[in-house]
């Protein structure tokens, strides 16, 4: 499951990942409808959904800010809005690369995404890695 930050709503954002992602896409709004969800919030209602991998382009929100869990992975992209077209292709070159191609290797990582290269830290390894897209 990919739940895509409430700020890409309207965008079509979804719709350009569901033509080459199988599994369920939505918005964080749908994990809890009818409420404002505040980034705190974010991780209970991620830990409640099976395997989630949340997508923000809010990375000084969640980047390092957030700890990891087991249960769910955040990928943080460092985009500005004006360039949130280019966030599906990005995804996608994540979810190609060997160490994240699969829900249970995504789990428990949370991961810092530019044009060139990757941060990430996991739930068993709190300390930064980079590597190069």
């Amino acid at each position: 499951m990919i739940v895509l930050d409430e700020q890409l709503l309207g965008r079509g954002v979804e719709t350009q990942i569901q033509r080459w992602y199988r599994g369920t896409v939505c918005y964080i709004t749908d994990l809890r409808p009818n409420t404002v969800i505040k980034d705190e919030a974010i991780p209970l209602l991620l830990r409640q959904q099976r395997q989630a991998t949340f997508i923000t382009i809010n990375e000084s929100d969640f980047w390092q800010r957030i700890a990891s869990d087991q249960s769910f992975c955040v990928m943080c992209f460092a985009l500005p809005d004006a360039r949130v077209q280019e966030l599906p292709t990005g995804v996608r070159r994540v979810l190609q690369n060997p160490l994240f191609r699969t829900k249970s290797q995504r789990m428990g990582c949370i991961l810092r995404v530019t044009n060139t290269a990757l941060a990430y830290y996991t739930y068993h390894n709190p300390r930064v890695r980079s590597i190069e897209l």
